[in-house]
């Protein structure tokens, strides 16, 4: 099979809540402060959308054969995560940031979904955009979640999947290859989205 490079990233309805990436505001820290004001301001109305839309369960096919680019990565605890340690179970790779409104919105729900799939060969991983380990920490007093939280500090891993909106979710086959992606925040503990997790386990790869 022909492995396909990864497509780039579009907000493909208008329904789809997520925040562009600006290219410089993920690797220098010093942008960070006035990215964040900027942020504040312009997403004072875009909240209540985005809490709407944390219900929706829509997933985007991708083409058959993407593989997912593998990276290493510590969680905010030093733990190191390789991704192709977890081929072999459908995997949920989450790109965020603590900044982000929907990200915010889609967590308490990535996390509900983690205690049903955590002892069904499944993984999940949430990584975050450009910040440091004692930002990621604070947030999780707001947000407890138990499923690894990883840092992409220079953002590098967050280029190589072609990430340009936060937040942005892809799910892996157990061979290793994309097969949906999710543009803003969904309700991955929703039953329907359970059950299409799952049915990737026993399904034939593309």
């Amino acid at each position: 099979m022909v492995k396909q490079s990864l497509p780039a990233s579009t907000a493909s309805s208008a329904l789809t809540i997520y925040i562009p990436i600006h290219p410089q505001s993920t690797n220098k820290a010093m942008t960070r402060p006035v990215h964040q004001l900027i942020l504040a301001l312009l997403l004072t109305a875009l909240v209540p959308a985005a809490h709407a839309y944390a219900e929706g369960v829509a997933l985007t096919d991708m083409p058959p054969g993407v593989a997912a680019p593998e990276f290493t990565l510590q969680d905010h605890d030093g733990n190191t995560h390789k991704l192709s340690d977890y081929k072999g179970k459908v995997i949920v790779v989450n790109f965020w940031a603590t900044w982000c409104p929907p990200c915010r919105e889609e967590m308490p729900a990535m996390q509900r979904a983690w205690e049903v799939i955590q002892n069904e060969n499944m993984m999940m991983l949430a990584s975050d955009v450009g910040e440091d380990e004692d930002t990621v920490f604070e947030f999780t007093a707001n947000y407890p979640v138990d499923f690894p939280l990883l840092m992409d500090r220079d953002s590098s891993v967050t280029r190589d999947w072609s990430v340009s909106g936060l937040p942005t979710t892809y799910i892996v086959d157990p061979d290793g290859n994309i097969v949906y992606r999710a543009i803003g925040g969904r309700a991955w503990d929703a039953p329907e989205m359970l059950d299409r997790l799952r049915a990737l386990q026993t399904s034939k790869p593309r």
